[in-house]
């Protein structure tokens, strides 16, 4: 049985290069890939996922790697360049795909209304006149903003004055006023339904153009209000490519998840506590630390605190050497210790 599943079909050719570069490595090195984690200080879920193609290795990886094998790092980095903008066209032709089913499923739900239809009455009108547009009447108001029959604005007849009324209802030779013209039945409803269709329209354009443009006008974001997205959520623009959290936004999360890992850490404290590594890994850019234990044993277990806040981690899986623990917002490395407890019940901690 091969010891590598077959990568995915759509991944880029130069992705595809890429990994299976990083497979030939490992498997030269005769690693596993928990010992690939061991000496690495990435997880072993993470290495599953960067050797099978389901996600591209970071630069730091790969670098741990070049170092851990033996090869090349300028080489290797190379490689991943070009492999870095492949998958990055990958990403945006995903995102242009995407971005045109949402216009497709806009424009259907816009054409479900359909063209209003045309009235027998204004066809024939159309053709006794020649062709030419019916005069309004004097004195006749327009109603703006509904469309009449065959894009006829429909129109009010002038309703008399006081002294008009009155003299159409006196004796004279006028005589009473004749009834107002009888409107033709169902025109009253046919112009609501068509005026609502028009309103439902226009919030469909409308709410497709901003679920489009993520509501920001356009892609101009945090304009005018002179407001800036905060480092907790991580779309600061002060924070590097990648970097999602920074202070306190990162409390409790996971350093790698969160981009604060490979280049931009680095480990502030060691001490060992019977056969086991402990560490205080600090990044500088997130402005935040975690504990991390190596060369540990399923039950052994690390603690990080800083200040009031303590987060922990441990190892629950046979097979396992590697834990760490979430971050926490730090000002300094000084200002974070850790501490490590094994299944044998030897304790330490860093100075």
């Amino acid at each position: 049985m091969p010891r590598w599943k077959a990568l995915p079909d759509e991944l880029d050719p130069q992705v595809k290069e890429f990994a299976t570069q990083l497979r030939r490595l490992v498997d030269r090195g005769g690693l596993s890939v928990a010992a690939l984690s061991d000496r690495t200080g990435y997880a072993k879920s993470s290495w599953e996922r960067y050797l099978n193609g389901r996600l591209l290795a970071p630069k730091g990886a790969v670098v741990a790697l070049a170092e851990v094998t033996g090869t090349d790092p300028v080489h290797l980095t190379t490689m991943w360049e070009l492999a870095e903008r492949a998958w990055s066209r990958s990403e945006m032709r995903h995102d242009m795909t995407m971005e045109a089913i949402r216009i497709a499923q806009a424009r259907a739900a816009l054409g479900e209304f359909g063209a209003p239809p045309a009235t027998s009455g204004s066809a024939s009108t159309t053709a006794a006149d020649g062709g030419r547009k019916p005069r309004r009447a004097a004195g006749a108001v327009a109603m703006p903003g509904i469309a009449g029959p065959a894009g006829v604005s429909p129109t009010i007849p002038p309703q008399p004055t006081a002294p008009d009324a009155n003299r159409r209802e006196g004796t004279g030779s006028r005589g009473p006023a004749a009834p107002p013209p009888a409107a033709p039945p169902g025109g009253g409803r046919r112009r609501l339904s068509m005026f609502l269709a028009g309103v439902v329209g226009v919030v469909v354009v409308v709410a497709a153009v901003l679920f489009l443009t993520g509501g920001d006008g356009g892609g101009k974001k945090n304009q005018g209000s002179g407001a800036s997205a905060t480092p907790s959520t991580g779309t600061s623009s002060a924070l590097p490519a990648g970097v999602k959290c920074a202070g306190a936004g990162c409390t409790g999360k996971d350093a790698e998840a969160m981009g604060c890992s490979g280049d931009l850490v680095t480990t502030a404290k060691t001490v060992t506590v019977g056969a086991t590594t402990l560490e205080v890994r600090y990044s500088r850019t997130c402005g935040a630390a975690w504990g991390r234990i190596t060369g540990a044993a399923q039950g052994d277990s690390v603690r990080v605190t800083a200040g009031t806040t303590t987060e922990r981690g441990s190892i629950t899986a046979t097979g396992d050497t590697i834990a760490y623990t979430p971050m926490v917002a730090v000002r300094d490395a000084a200002a974070a210790k850790a501490c490590a407890t094994l299944a044998s019940g030897q304790r330490g901690c860093t100075g």
